[in-house]
């Protein structure tokens, strides 16, 4: 299980996302009192209500919880297709993201942003800053509506890994996206009673109603009624009548993935910006399930590795016969149950709660124990070593 901390964490979309995918979320920062409330409303660890242009007060918080991953979403409207597409004070929050990965070195860290935010300066900026702190990054534009989301929208994600090779994710990413894409009825159903229904356009030469059967347009920060005035647009999925209305604020929630459940505070214009501004549930699910699927490879990787078995050989004096029988029973353990956890001592539990295992005897359980033990501590020696 990967501990998180979530940085400009809004009302808790990318939160909630690393949880479902069985990540612990040990605390987050938020400096919008409004979003920060909906956000304590919705999950039981701490809000640090911070201004994170000024990261040293944030650096020792997040030091002492010391975190597998950070993950965040600096705020985006510099470079959104809606804004005026030019760089302010509020892109040096990028750098901010930065300056806090740089100082706290966690294992992996996940930076959200708009589509166009990686041809921006501040990213330009943050960039050198992970690379020179030994971060091996993969840079993705995931389009939502095939990572689990009815929804057709492009962000740009940048994942490091500490001491990690470039593009160490992107065969994980490639794997878990659907070929086709996601309809707001393929993941709910029928249960909206609704078929089509109007997304307010950015200009008029643009389309403005839409069919649940495609996925939805990217959920915006502002939610407006259909103008008295409007004409149907050649694209639009429907003739304008009566019956079409522009979503709710809950279903606009639905459609960025929060379950029905997740509260949400404020005035309506308040909810429908920060919703407009969350990740995705699903999208951010997607993206730890990724990560997570990696890591667990590598540490299966690992046990296989000739410099393990140096290992045990020289440090710790085994015969060559006993690494090999280590080795074959970390293979052992697997054949019996599937290496699905992010730590060892996880996997361990997961092992002494299978029928399977509890049938074999009580020395063969030992040595299992014993040999995953090792790996684990060679992989944290190596990991220790890395870092220095």
């Amino acid at each position: 299980m990967f501990s998180v901390v979530d940085l400009f964490a809004g009302c808790g979309g990318f939160s909630k996302g690393f949880e479902f995918a069985g990540c612990k979320v040990l605390a987050a920062f938020e400096n919008w009192d409004k979003a920060a409330d909906c956000y304590e409303l919705n999950f039981s660890h701490p809000v640090h209500r911070i201004d994170l242009s000024d990261t040293k007060f944030a650096i020792e918080i997040i030091r002492a919880l010391a975190p597998d991953m950070i993950i965040g979403g600096p705020p985006c409207q510099e470079f959104s297709h809606a804004g005026k597409r030019v760089e302010s004070a509020r892109a040096n929050l990028t750098e901010s993201f930065a300056e806090i990965i740089e100082a706290v070195k966690p294992k992996f860290f996940v930076m959200e942003n708009v589509d166009r935010a990686q041809s921006s300066k501040a990213y330009s900026s943050a960039r050198k800053v992970f690379v020179e702190t030994g971060y091996g990054l993969t840079e993705r534009i995931l389009l939502a509506s095939r990572c689990g989301v009815p929804q057709r929208r492009k962000r740009f994600f940048c994942i490091g890994i500490l001491n990690g090779k470039e593009n160490d994710l992107d065969e994980y990413l490639d794997l878990r996206q659907n070929t086709s894409e996601m309809t707001v009825r393929e993941y709910y159903g029928d249960s909206w009673d609704i078929d089509y229904y109007y997304r307010h356009p950015r200009n008029y030469h643009r389309r403005a109603i839409f069919s649940i059967d495609e996925p939805a347009p990217t959920i915006r920060g502002v939610n407006r009624p259909i103008p008295q005035a409007y004409k149907k647009h050649p694209g639009d999925a429907s003739p304008i009548d009566p019956s079409i209305r522009p979503l709710s604020t809950h279903q606009r929630a639905l459609i960025q993935t929060f379950p029905a459940r997740h509260k949400f505070v404020g005035t309506k214009s308040d909810m429908d910006l920060m919703i407009g501004n969350a990740v995705p549930v699903e999208l951010a699910r997607f993206v730890a399930d990724a990560i997570q699927d990696y890591a667990r490879d590598k540490i299966l990787e690992t046990a296989q590795t000739s410099q393990f078995k140096n290992w045990l050989f020289e440090q710790k004096k085994l015969s060559q016969r006993s690494c090999g029988n280590i080795i074959s029973r970390i293979r052992r353990a697997t054949n019996i149950v599937p290496f699905t956890q992010n730590s060892i001592d996880e996997y361990i539990w997961s092992l002494n709660n299978d029928e399977r295992f509890s049938a074999l005897s009580k020395p063969i359980k030992s040595q299992i124990r014993r040999s995953l033990k090792l790996l684990d501590e060679y992989i944290f020696l190596e990991n220790k070593t890395k870092e220095n």
